[in-house]
């Protein structure tokens, strides 16, 4: 029977609950690559290698395992006279660095809070499903997916 290992196309039932129970996402098929593409946490793609089809799973992820420790720095207080006109709150900014991206929390009379961190980033999860199938791909087909997905 075929068990995960690299390259391996992975399809799966996920939950993702907060430490309270609390259903954060419930996803009703889910697939990845299996193999190190940083496509799903660490924690949880090491704790599916050498699962087969039908295990299930239950794997707690503390915040830094998640989406990361909540990181003050990346909250701003900008003047509204810096931003653009049509600001609102739920928008979403390029930072100066590459990748980060500032989502408008508030808007004041003369400025706005803007925000980098992930809206999960600080809360430690719960991941648990089943597996629902695998397939082996080869070396060049796991790479031919890659390139396929980094294309969109």
């Amino acid at each position: 029977m075929d068990k995960i290992k690299k390259n391996t196309l992975v399809s799966m039932l996920i939950k993702l609950e907060d430490e309270e129970g609390n259903i954060i996402d419930e996803s009703e098929e889910f697939m990845y690559l299996h193999g190190g593409y940083n496509q799903i946490f660490q924690k949880l793609e090491d704790a599916l290698e050498g699962k087969k089809v039908g295990d299930t799973f239950h794997v707690a992820l503390a915040s830094a395992a998640a989406y990361g420790e909540y990181d003050e720095t990346l909250v701003l207080k900008e003047l509204l006279k810096d931003l653009p006109e049509d600001i609102a709150v739920g928008t979403e900014l390029d930072g100066e660095e590459e990748g980060i991206v500032y989502v408008v929390e508030s808007v004041e009379q003369e400025h706005a809070i803007l925000n980098a961190n992930h809206e999960l980033a600080g809360i430690a999860l719960v991941a648990s499903g089943k597996i629902l199938e695998i397939e082996q791909l080869s070396d060049e087909a796991a790479e031919e997916l890659l390139k396929a997905e980094h294309r969109h």
